[in-house]
């Protein structure tokens, strides 16, 4: 089974660079790691290698403690875009073809101007590696209902 790990981010948007530095960093097999700036910007890549499942990782501002990390709704998420249009991550990936899609968001602390995740976002890339090199994605928490209440655009 291919498994296609997307990571996205600005690598000079400090926290916001969490998925794009995954990407770089992340080597488990059976999966292929495609560091980004946007979805739109792989869809070609990812279709041609037919993936089973493609797990999406981005920088989420969804009212947690920095460095939180939620299983995210694929449709409908207003924590996380995905595309640098604002078109919809569902849509995008629909047109693909990919089977199976997981969104993951981590709660940044610091998306100012410069190179390097703060600690608590470091500390989850490091724990989110591992769950997805030993197969444990299930083990994240999804956003509750209380949580996307409070989540922000």
């Amino acid at each position: 089974m291919t498994k296609v790990l997307l990571g996205i981010g600005n690598p000079l948007g400090r926290d916001d660079a969490l998925g794009f530095r995954l990407a770089e960093r992340f080597q488990a097999p059976g999966w292929i790691a495609i560091p980004s700036y946007g979805v739109e910007n792989v869809l070609g890549t990812v279709a041609k290698l037919q993936p089973e499942l493609v797990v999406v990782v981005d920088a989420a501002e969804m009212g947690l403690p920095p460095g939180s990390i939620r299983r995210l709704p694929l449709r409908g998420s207003p924590a996380m875009l995905g595309s640098t249009h604002g078109l919809p991550l569902a849509l995008l990936l629909s047109l693909s073809g990919v089977a199976q899609v997981v969104l993951i968001g981590v709660e940044p602390k610091d998306r100012g101007w410069g190179e390097g995740l703060s600690p608590e976002v470091e500390a989850a890339l490091t724990r989110l590696s591992e769950l997805l090199a030993s197969g444990r994605i299930a083990e994240l928490p999804e956003l509750v209902p209380e949580e996307k209440d409070q989540a922000r655009p």
